[in-house]
């Protein structure tokens, strides 16, 4: 199952001076080894971090609830005043904006007083 593998993995390898077919073979596992290596490195580096962002951004869109302060991802910064499966309304100042939940970069629980 692997032969066809290893004989084009070994193929790539330049060849060694005294041309011993186990230095060959340790030439091969160093180089699969490295790719592992990278791969796992790669994983650590970038896909286990986004998928964290990722994972933090769906709860907090999962708990946005009416009084919350929310902060879009445009830089608007306004109160909850409804919330919908897919869109928010917030006021922000005198004006009301309907808002996607996806454009929430930000939460503050607040406690709102009407005076």
């Amino acid at each position: 199952m692997f032969d066809p593998l290893i004989a084009s993995l070994l193929a790539l390898t330049p060849p060694t001076a005294n041309a011993d077919p186990n230095a060959a073979k340790q030439q091969m596992i160093y180089q699969i080894g490295m790719i592992v290596v990278m791969g796992v490195v790669f994983w650590v580096l970038l896909i286990r971090p986004q998928q964290k962002r990722a994972k933090e951004q769906a709860e907090l869109l999962k708990n946005v609830k009416v009084g919350d302060r929310v902060t879009t991802s445009s830089g608007i910064i306004g109160i909850v005043k409804s919330v919908r499966d897919t869109s928010i309304t917030i006021q922000s100042g005198d004006a009301k904006l309907e808002v996607l939940k996806s454009a929430i970069s930000e939460t503050a629980k607040t406690t709102e007083t009407n005076g």
